[in-house]
């Protein structure tokens, strides 16, 4: 299916590595102009050239803090000379820690709270006026089925989540007569290189035999039998920058193998 990106572009924060960098190939295949912005610039720098040479896409990668609007706005000009203006927005930038929140602060609180919605408020805030200059735009801002149902050990992971989901129905009631979008994506568990770093410090932690024992009781939680993969998101994520979902606003939709059936 053409989903119509040829020449659009797109800027993927968090976009380096994990479900956003797989959004990223889906974009390029399809495509896209696409800007990986990242607050490891290095990282974002290096991603950009392999997609470029995997794909041949136009492709830059730029360091871009989410907390700091000031650096929003100086990425967001490079993004402009570079490529006129941005049609589609993934925001993927996130922190994840893994705490019962007993055992967890306001220090902790404020980190999550300063990534994951502040992050978001901060890019919206900055981008949304381009589209509506431009009178359309597609966003897709990352969620987590935790948001909806609650986990134990990501409560205010999910509590900052859950005001993105709010944040994104709110401005795509204020925004859509501009022809914009906003959706969310929620995902259930999936083998980032975020999850990973998680996992493996609960398996120093627990030991290597309690850990295997976890993995598959997870498992065994999915009627699919498995965990994500960030490729398992990406195909949805492009229909969703593209003008084939543009009757399609203010939505969440679970990418979790059965994990949620809200």
């Amino acid at each position: 299916m053409d989903l119509g990106l040829g020449g659009k572009s797109v800027l993927i924060i968090g976009g380096a590595r994990g479900i956003g960098y797989a959004a990223a190939q889906e974009v390029a295949a399809a495509g896209g102009c696409i800007a990986l912005a990242d607050i490891d610039g290095d990282a974002a720098g290096e991603a950009a050239s392999r997609l470029a040479a995997a794909t041949g896409a136009r492709v830059v990668g730029i360091r871009m803090d989410v907390t700091a609007p000031d650096e929003i706005a100086a990425g967001l000009e490079t993004i402009s000379a570079e490529f006129g203006g941005i049609d589609g927005l993934v925001i993927s930038a996130a922190v994840l820690d893994d705490k019962l929140f007993l055992e967890s602060g306001p220090t902790d609180w404020q980190r999550m709270i300063d990534v994951c919605l502040y992050g978001p408020l901060n890019v919206l805030h900055a981008v949304l006026p381009k589209m509506i200059e431009a009178g359309s735009g597609h966003v897709v801002c990352m969620a987590t089925d935790a948001a909806r149902v609650g986990q134990a050990r990501l409560s205010y992971y999910a509590a900052a989540k859950a005001g993105v989901i709010a944040l994104v129905k709110s401005i795509a009631q204020e925004v859509g007569r501009h022809g914009i979008t906003l959706n969310v994506v929620s995902p259930g568990a999936t083998n980032t290189e975020l999850r990973q770093e998680r996992e493996e410090g609960m398996r120093a932690q627990m030991g290597d035999e309690a850990y295997q024992k976890r993995v598959q009781k997870v498992e065994r939680m999915y009627p699919l039998r498995r965990i994500g993969e960030p490729q398992d998101h990406a195909g949805i994520i492009a229909l969703l920058l593209s003008d084939r979902a543009s009757w399609l606003t203010g939505q969440v939709i679970s990418i979790n193998g059965g994990f949620v059936m809200p």
